[in-house]
């Protein structure tokens, strides 16, 4: 099993890299996010997921770990081979990832190519509980995310959120700005107040 290739960049296809290991040639599919970081000649090392069929010998690359796990987590929801994978991580960061998942937000795990309403509902609910541990970037609010999209959020921060979704922002990004308001303010605030530190906090 191949775990990682450390090589120079050959080739940049429409859904693959063809990595230079001393002379040998690894193509190995990636999403577009990544291939959008690699150029031509430049050393690269790509974290490998592996897969062996019957007829089928694949490696799939991930500039990051974390990245490489998403890709795993997601085909582990029904309707989600490894394409569709590719396609969310080519959509969204792992973080943004994280955070749709969180706040249940089946609209923005929908945006990417090939996932439909009930694929998109499937990811968040089944994921959820994972998502926490796959956070990257967006751990320090995910918590206070599960708690929006579950729905037991305290009525001034579900306020707040709403306030700011109306104005325009997405729910991701109002989440964002009301816990770091929440931190500022402390959880006993009212929503006028966590709205109007969100909103500095969003103008930043």
């Amino acid at each position: 099993m191949i775990g990682k290739l450390k090589g120079t960049v050959d080739e940049i296809g429409e859904d693959h890299v063809v990595v230079d290991v001393h002379g040998v040639g690894y193509v190995a599919y990636c999403s577009g996010r990544t291939l959008s970081k690699l150029a031509v000649g430049e050393a690269v090392i790509l974290h490998i997921e592996t897969y062996v069929r019957e007829d089928v010998f694949r490696l799939y690359g991930f500039l990051s770990t974390l990245e490489r796990e998403w890709f795993r987590l997601l085909q582990s929801v029904q309707g989600v081979g490894s394409k569709v994978a590719l396609a969310v991580l080519t959509t969204l960061t792992a973080s943004e990832l994280a955070n749709a998942i969180a706040l249940q937000d089946k609209a923005t795990v929908a945006r990417a190519p090939g996932i439909g309403p009930k694929v998109a509902l499937r990811i968040v609910t089944e994921l959820k509980a994972k998502a926490p541990a796959f956070a990257g970037d967006a751990a320090g609010a995910i918590g206070f995310k599960q708690e929006l999209g579950e729905g037991v959020a305290s009525a001034p921060i579900s306020d707040a959120v709403s306030a700011l979704t109306n104005l325009g922002y997405s729910r991701d990004q109002a989440a964002s700005a009301v816990a770091a308001a929440v931190r500022t303010a402390g959880e006993d605030a009212d929503s006028a107040k966590l709205i109007r530190l969100g909103l500095k906090e969003l103008a930043r």
